[in-house]
């Protein structure tokens, strides 16, 4: 089977390994510091208006220095989970997001 010619739009759907909606966990870490979960969930609820924040899962490093935050989105598209990312990994108190 031939690909498609490079002009030919690819639906993203198609292309993607999760089926959505789904629920998604992202992993957020960064310094311990008062407002940083609070911060976390403001982001989620930005883009998942039906964020459940009794779902965040929260984890001390060994030294208690950082924090990491999981959280868990209702996916619907990969350009939402995009969207998260970039709204996390831009803001000041996250050091990582995977």
């Amino acid at each position: 089977m031939t690909p498609p010619p490079s002009d030919t739009p690819i639906d993203a759907r198609k292309e993607s390994l999760i089926e959505y909606p789904s629920q998604f966990p992202i992993k957020v870490m960064g310094a311990k510091a008062d407002g940083f979960v609070h911060a976390i969930t403001q982001i989620a609820q930005q883009f998942d208006p039906a964020f459940d924040a009794s779902t965040v899962e929260l984890r001390n490093s060994k030294a208690g220095n950082y924090l990491g935050v999981t959280i868990t989105v209702t996916a619907t598209s990969r350009e939402q989970l995009d969207d998260i990312y970039r709204a996390l990994t831009a803001h000041p108190m996250v050091k990582v997001v995977l």
